[in-house]
């Protein structure tokens, strides 16, 4: 009896799903490059209150608008920290491989319920947060500022909110439509 030799064994045809699974490593390198940018932002953090204290033992003449910015601008490197923290924990548990923290003490809440559409869910509030700093701070400084960039980048504020409402919504009808 003659044996096929156009066909392809069953382990054979495993190999492509075994190698489009294993591709998902791919992505580790993007993470860690992601920690580098955290240590970067941390960098920046100290900078910043670095030159926020010289600033204050220099002189009395600093004003409380010079201070707010400057805290502003620290509160913004600290949420865009945290996004980063989301990115980087919350991806890698949902694309890369689990990180097996259930009964670590510093487990963070949302990563026991973490999924792509929570994710997208919480990046979209929290990209709200860190523009809602920046036009903050585009309103103090308003005097100095002209009428379209004030327009401009309160548009693009509103255009976040209306895309993180719609991501927010969406997503509740696909849980739901799950659910039943």
């Amino acid at each position: 009896m003659s044996q096929n030799t156009n066909s392809s064994s069953p382990d054979d045809l495993r190999a492509l799903p075994r190698w489009i699974f294993m591709s998902r490593w791919l992505q580790a390198p993007l993470y860690l490059g992601l920690i580098v940018a955290q240590g970067v932002y941390v960098f920046q953090f100290w900078k910043e209150l670095t030159h926020l204290i010289g600033m204050l033992m220099k002189s009395g003449g600093t004003t409380e608008t010079e201070i707010m910015l400057i805290v502003l601008g620290l509160i913004d490197v600290v949420m865009i920290s945290n996004l980063l923290v989301m990115v980087i924990v919350g991806g890698w548990e949902t694309f890369v491989s689990r990180l097996e923290l259930e009964k670590h003490p510093d487990q963070p809440e949302w990563l026991s319920h973490v999924n792509a559409g929570v994710l997208k869910v919480k990046l979209a509030t929290a990209i709200i947060g860190i523009s809602s700093i920046h036009l903050l701070k585009t309103f103090i400084n308003a005097p100095g500022m002209d009428d379209k960039t004030l327009l401009w980048q309160t548009l693009i504020h509103l255009t976040f909110v209306v895309s993180a409402l719609a991501i927010a919504y969406t997503e509740k009808i696909l849980s739901q439509a799950k659910q039943h």
